[in-house]
């Protein structure tokens, strides 16, 4: 932004934020600062709505990864085999988002007081369908690898082991922010981050693998590496998503958000359905369905729960993404992870060990850490705002323009 005016003095209007009511109106977009000529985006502190929203959000992933896990488990204990269609329906569940797009939302976030330059304007217009296509082409096939290994886990592992081992989807995802979104390391971030990664490596140093069902110790090293090669493709598929909103789709309407989920299960679900069939385990679904312990009924219902399940978790994890960062998104996913051995232990009769309790209590404590950075970001956005005054003076600028860093 600092370029664009000082090259275009006379083309950049620059609207000096002067009464309450514009204020009200444009509270939803950052604010720049400027001092001695030069500007510095600084992100509005968030306001009750963003806490409500994020609140929501979080309610989403925390409530529904815990069902959808413990139903995938329940699949496998009560006669379940096929890893296909236990991976399928994480993703096939979509159509039932069709609804989502006749809620009405606003049209226009941008502030309509900033006159911006031409080639800002035209950097802003939306994307090709060419590079649409190719985003959701790109992160669907890897969500598709990424719940395939996800399946695999849960097969070979019990509940309670698989879910601590996922909380280390967090580090993989700070180091693809780190590389792809400019994620910025702050002590309590990177206190965060050992945690989570300590919780999940102590699981490596159980003395057996527990499991109710008995596997094999090869079995439940597959399950173990399976795991964390999810976990690093979920990171992955966060920060992609997050710099694909950011550099390619160039909006964060509710539109865009519900395209995103819609298309990357779309081709996921394809890939995944091709894989069902040419493994050959789509010819003995009917034999399972039939010899499932709980009935025909259970086995139908298991299935749909799944499938809508990680449909809502999904909404929850993207608009954590675009009101936080994918970093919290995956976050609140971590600290979720550790609720489901508690239930694991009730249903399953998993058993919760003391290496497993001092995982939990580290996975706690990095979330809390985590959030404590983000309260501590916020409280000094608020005082750089009120700093503001004399020679220096607000302006609005849009999220979508090109020379704008906003930061997380």
């Amino acid at each position: 932004m600092g370029e664009l005016a000082r090259h275009h003095p006379q083309e950049l209007q620059l609207h000096i934020v002067g009464d309450q009511e514009a204020k009200e109106e444009n509270s939803s977009l950052p604010t720049s600062i400027i001092t001695n000529n030069q500007a510095t985006i600084i992100p509005k502190p968030k306001n009750f709505g963003w806490w409500i929203r994020v609140a929501l959000y979080s309610f989403l992933v925390l409530s529904s990864q815990s069902v959808a896990t413990l139903l995938g488990r329940l699949y496998y204990n009560k006669g379940g085999n096929s890893k296909w269609l236990a991976t399928l329906v994480q993703l096939v569940g979509f159509p039932i988002l069709f609804l989502l797009y006749f809620i009405p939302t606003p049209k226009d976030r941008n502030n309509p007081n900033i006159q911006m330059h031409p080639q800002a304007q035209s950097q802003s217009q939306s994307p090709s369908l060419k590079s649409l296509a190719l985003v959701y082409l790109s992160i669907g096939t890897i969500l598709a690898i990424d719940c395939y290994l996800y399946s695999l886990g849960l097969l070979y592992l019990p509940v309670s082991t698989y879910s601590l081992i996922c909380s280390s989807q967090l580090a993989f995802n700070a180091l693809f922010s780190f590389f792809l979104n400019g994620q910025k390391f702050t002590p309590y971030i990177i206190n965060s981050l050992v945690l989570l990664t300590i919780s999940s490596t102590l699981l490596v140093f159980q003395s057996d693998s527990e499991d109710p069902t008995g596997v094999s110790t090869g079995k439940y090293g597959l399950g173990f590496v399976c795991t964390i090669g999810a976990s690093a493709g979920y990171g992955l598929v966060l920060s992609l998503t997050q710099l694909s909103f950011r550099r390619v789709i160039r909006k964060e309407t509710f539109r865009a958000v519900l395209d995103m989920l819609v298309y990357q299960s779309l081709v996921a679900s394809v890939i995944i359905l091709a894989g069902l069939f040419a493994s050959g385990e789509w010819e003995h679904l009917g034999r399972e369905m039939d010899e499932y312990e709980l009935g025909k009924v259970s086995y139908v219902m298991n299935l749909v729960g799944t499938g809508i399940s990680w449909q809502v978790f999904g909404i929850g994890a993207i608009g954590l993404i675009l009101d936080v960062s994918s970093l919290f998104s995956n976050s609140i996913s971590a600290v979720g992870l550790p609720i489901v051995p508690i239930f694991a232990v009730v249903f399953f009769g998993d058993r919760m060990n003391g290496i497993k309790v001092i995982s939990m209590i580290l996975s706690i404590w990095g979330f809390v850490s985590y959030v404590y950075q983000h309260y501590l970001d916020d409280a000094k956005l608020k005082g750089q705002r009120n700093s503001v005054g004399g020679d220096e003076f607000s302006i609005r600028w849009p999220l979508n323009a090109p020379n704008a860093r906003v930061g997380e």
